[in-house]
């Protein structure tokens, strides 16, 4: 995610803590965490994919997801 954006996102934070957003406000919000959140899950996915569980014995097993 741009880092402009995610300069926006903590502009809105800041913003809800003085007075509540605007509709607009709240669907830019919205539609940046979405976003955000998106990316988080796509990269974490790729982060786990990557992991290795090693056992006492010394073996390792690759991390098996679930639910896909």
């Amino acid at each position: 995610m741009e880092q402009n954006k995610l300069d926006r996102i903590n502009e809105l934070a800041k913003i809800v803590k003085e007075r509540p957003l605007t509709e607009e406000e709240l669907a830019e919000r919205k539609v940046l965490r979405e976003e955000f959140l998106q990316e988080f899950r796509q990269s974490f996915g790729g982060i786990l994919d990557n992991t290795y569980i090693e056992r006492p014995d010394g073996s390792k097993e690759k991390l098996k997801r679930q639910g896909k």
